[in-house]
């Protein structure tokens, strides 16, 4: 006799409208497999007399089983209230032992009250007689939202960071997008080369690790030492030019007497040192000559020439540019510092309007227990939130504030909305789901970019990989994820304030 497979039915969303409730009685949601027929009486099933059910081995009933008749086919049927599998013939009886190691069962001890039990001592609950429960919505696609946690912290208290708001999302967009072409501008007027590519998120991953007291959840404000490392290194290896790797022997001709012009026009246009200006202007000329009087070089001779020319030149290029460089960095921090102090005297006016006292001092923990694992809890209300648009188009959602427009696919709109229902305490009724969405869009975008330079971040582990890790080594936690690329509901990520609705960790 083949099981009967329950059919997923998408409902409509939480913060649209309410789901329509279906009809729990199993002989409208199952039938019995052999005939192919379903019963099609309505309400309740109808229960048998007692003797007759009586018939039922302890063990079907402690596995869910019931029986019932059917008044269209005048006879009786079997139906598990647990998984909801209907049949006309008595179901067997599964048993809890091995019957190669232990035929008799001799060494399985079976329930603690295995010996007591007798027909009718298991009493069901009246909603146990009106079938199985209604069916979850289950939402396809790469993640597996219901997988609980098994990670054990010890107990934290809540932050004092304010929630985010789209009046001060929208404020940080600005100002991340003003430094991020501040950036561009000082890298151009000051060495003639572009901004490195990828270079001011890593800017921003790496002075967020660094920022211990800051005040603002994306723009470093209190970083020591001041002179990021990494954007140090970035600009000086693109000086005097940005080097990439040629495909033919032409370019990689043009590129080596790029670098030696490049390379003699800086140490004559700064002020260097007299031995360094000597160093790069011979190694120049030498360039040029070798260009000139070498015919028929192959692509790995300009390649050796070009590192050669390096080896000699950077030295002496990078004692020049040195302060120059430094002053970029310097610059680029302390315009994060001032701006992420405008956002953070924004955020304070936002709350005293709605009447909100701001908490200046962290919370203290009581005692430190263990606990399962839960998202990021704020100490500080939430301010009312404003009146963000929802349109759809196709298969995207767009929404709208102040006529800002953030996009995102309607499948991954569901996703949010399973991670908020999991992982929101404070908004029960979705009355501030859609405002936190476009906070959370907001953000991402503020950190990516107009031009996009960061949507590698993006990228995760591949499905069966993921699957794999948690059905062999019980993996149920990411430590480096975002709530639209994450796979179990609970995660660490970049963004805590934003992405705490969403399951974030912290």
């Amino acid at each position: 006799m083949n099981d009967v497979r329950d059919k997923v039915v998408a409902g409509s969303s939480t913060w649209e409208s309410n789901a329509t409730q279906s009809d729990s009685s199993p002989e409208l949601q199952s039938s019995p497999s052999g005939s192919g027929e379903t019963p099609q009486t309505p309400g309740a099933p109808v229960p048998l007399a007692p003797h007759l059910a009586a018939e039922l081995h302890p063990d079907l009933l402690q596995q869910g089983w019931r029986k019932y008749w059917s008044k269209r086919e005048n006879r009786p049927y079997f139906w598990n209230k647990l998984s909801g599998e209907s049949m006309w013939e008595l179901p067997a009886v599964k048993r809890d032992f091995d019957p190669i190691t232990d035929p008799l069962g001799i060494c399985h001890t079976g329930p603690s009250n295995a010996g007591n039990m007798t027909p009718g001592t298991n009493k069901r609950r009246p909603s146990e007689d009106n079938g199985p429960p209604p069916k979850k919505f289950v939402l396809a696609g790469p993640w597996d939202i219901e997988v609980p946690t098994n990670v054990v912290i010890y107990e934290r208290p809540p932050t004092i960071c304010p929630h985010p708001h789209p009046e001060i999302e929208g404020f940080r967009f600005t100002l991340a997008n003003k430094l991020r072409q501040c950036y561009q501008e000082l890298c151009h007027t000051r060495e003639g080369i572009d901004a490195p590519k990828d270079s001011f998120n890593r800017w921003l991953m790496e002075r967020k690790v660094n920022d211990q007291g800051g005040s603002d959840p994306l723009l470093p404000s209190h970083c020591f030492p001041e002179i990021s490392h990494s954007m140090y290194e970035e600009i000086m290896n693109d000086i005097p030019i940005k080097l990439t790797h040629p495909k033919f022997t032409g370019d990689a001709r043009k590129q080596l007497s790029r670098y030696a012009e490049a390379a003699k026009k800086m140490i004559e246009s700064r002020n260097a040192s007299p031995e360094s200006r000597k160093v790069v202007k011979w190694n120049a000329e030498d360039t040029f000559q070798w260009l000139r009087r070498t015919v028929g070089a192959t692509y790995d001779d300009f390649q050796d020439r070009l590192a050669h020319l390096r080896r000699q030149c950077q030295p002496h290029l990078a004692e020049t540019v040195k302060a120059s460089v430094e002053g970029i960095c310097l610059k680029i921090y302390h315009l994060s510092a001032e701006y992420a102090r405008k956002i953070r005297e924004k955020h304070s006016c936002l709350l005293k309007e709605n009447g909100i006292q701001e908490l200046q001092a962290p919370l203290q923990q009581a005692a430190l227990r263990k606990v399962w694992c839960y998202p990021v809890q704020f100490a500080v209300p939430a301010p009312r939130p404003p009146l963000v648009e929802h349109f759809l188009d196709r298969d995207q959602t767009l929404l709208r504030y102040l006529g800002e427009t953030q996009v995102l696919n309607a499948v991954y709109l569901q996703k949010l909305e399973c991670l908020y229902r999991y992982s929101c305490f404070d908004d029960k009724k979705f009355e501030q789901f859609l405002s936190r969405v476009w906070c959370l869009l907001r953000r991402y975008a503020a950190w990516v970019g107009a031009g996009g330079e960061a949507q590698l971040t993006q990228m995760s582990l591949p499905v069966p990989v993921l699957e794999c890790l948690h059905r062999c080594f019980g993996v149920t936690f990411e430590c480096f994820a975002s709530p639209l690329d994450c796979y179990f509901r609970q995660y660490c990520s970049a963004f805590a304030d934003t992405d705490s609705y969403f399951g974030s960790r912290g």
